[in-house]
């Protein structure tokens, strides 16, 4: 009686207590660690981004040479890849659905979708930049150039790390390896996917809408 008492006490412990439960880590608050960790990640690519967008901000206008935003900017074409990359969005809510149903065709479709348009995107920003570079603005060439190429540059780093983390979620789908109980891991890269996405929204907003 008392090896069974101790028995359910140390599972309890190990349930709540930062232990292993139905085969993931949990901390002290109940929390999934997997999730706190990314979590956290999320909040320092926050500060980063928010740092590239305020250094962005603040030198906005003190070029004192063109090509200018209005020079070279056409919205309805970032407005177009920006539509793009949110569609992508909704495709990576879908994807993940059909993982946690245990879909293997809705899963793979859907994660397909999300690195097809995540790559018209990238296409969408290589042939900006080569359009602006052929204007004259290049990363040397003034304030205006520097801090944009960084900023959009960085992003688009990361829409390629995304890209490239959803190709090989797609893979597993393909060869029945994405089960319903490795939803966490399409999980996890679907928060990542979404922060890009609204990091974006904030840049074309920012840079993009905003004179």
């Amino acid at each position: 009686m008392a090896e069974a008492v101790m028995g359910h006490g140390a599972g309890h412990d190990a349930s709540h207590g930062g232990g292993d439960h139905d085969g993931h880590h949990y901390t002290a608050t109940g929390l999934n660690s997997w999730k706190v960790g990314f979590w956290t990640f999320i909040g320092s690519e926050c500060l980063f981004f928010g740092t590239l967008l305020s250094t962005y901000m603040v030198y906005k206008g003190a070029s004192l040479e063109g090509p200018y935003p209005l020079d070279i900017f056409d919205i309805p074409l970032t407005t177009l890849s920006t539509f793009v990359l949110l569609m992508s969005s909704l495709a990576m809510v879908l994807g993940l659905d059909g993982v946690q149903k245990g879909s293997r065709g809705k899963a793979a479709f859907w994660l397909g979708v999300v690195v097809v348009f995540g790559s018209i995107f990238l296409g969408f920003q290589y042939y900006e930049f080569n359009h602006f570079i052929h204007e004259g603005l290049t990363l040397q060439h003034s304030v205006f150039g520097s801090t944009f190429y960084v900023l959009t540059g960085f992003h688009g780093a990361h829409v390629t790390v995304g890209v490239i983390w959803m190709t090989t979620l797609l893979v597993q789908s393909l060869r029945g390896k994405l089960t319903p109980d490795k939803a966490l891991q399409v999980e996890i890269a679907g928060l990542y996917w979404h922060f890009v996405d609204i990091v974006w929204i904030v840049i074309f907003v920012l840079v993009y809408l905003i004179p």
